[in-house]
C-alpha cells in the first residue's frame, strides 16, 4: 500500500515506515503532522477521486529538523570579468510515515499464535 502526498509544493510516494526529508514545517520533532492525500493505491485499487480523499490523510511523526548539503551557484561570463559565487542550504524537515488512510492492521501469523 502507497499513497502519493503533497507538501512543500512537492509530491511524494510514501508508504508506512518510510523516513523523508521535506521543505521546513513548522512542527517540533516527536510532533505528528498531517499531510494531504492526492492518490491512495492498496494493490488491488487506485483512488484518484478527490471527492473521496477529501478527508484522507496520512499521518507522519518529524523526526528532525536539519540542513541540506550546500549548494554552490557560479555565474560566469567569458571576456567580461564576471563571476559571482553564491551557495545556499535549504531548510528540510525529516519525516517518518507512520499511518496511511485505509490501511488494515497486519494480521498476526499463525506461528505467533500458536
Amino acid at each position: 500500500m502507497y499513497a502519493i502526498v503533497s507538501t512543500g509544493g512537492k509530491q511524494y510516494k510514501v508508504a508506512k515506515g518510510d523516513v523523508l526529508d521535506v521543505e521546513k514545517l513548522d512542527a517540533q520533532p516527536g510532533e505528528q503532522v498531517q499531510l494531504d492525500v492526492l492518490l491512495l493505491n492498496d494493490g488491488a485499487a487506485t483512488t484518484v477521486d478527490p471527492a473521496a480523499l477529501a478527508g484522507q490523510k496520512v499521518t507522519a511523526k518529524v523526526v528532525d529538523q536539519h540542513k541540506a548539503p550546500k549548494e554552490m551557484v557560479f555565474k560566469f561570463h567569458k571576456r567580461k570579468r564576471y563571476q559571482r559565487t553564491k551557495g545556499h542550504r535549504q531548510n528540510l524537515t525529516r519525516i517518518e510515515v507512520t499511518e496511511i488512510p485505509g490501511e488494515a492492521a497486519a494480521p498476526e501469523s499463525a506461528s505467533t499464535a500458536e
